[in-house]
């Protein structure tokens, strides 16, 4: 194959897999919202309760 046959075609594989990623990056529905809104809730519930071990276990020590 040419080289400027594949150049032309790996410039155009490029393109394409960029377009996909700006595609990725478009609004978020009202799922996916929700979705990270119950992931943030979950995340923020864990860190609640490691800080009540920790003040458990500092009242005990």
């Amino acid at each position: 194959m040419n080289i400027y046959v594949r150049r032309a075609a790996l410039a155009a594989a490029v393109a394409v897999g960029a377009t996909g990623l700006v595609a990725c990056e478009s609004d978020q529905g009202p799922m996916e919202e929700a979705g990270e809104s119950v992931d943030d809730t979950v995340d923020d519930a864990g860190d609640a309760m490691e800080d009540a071990g920790d003040s458990a276990e500092d009242s005990v020590n």
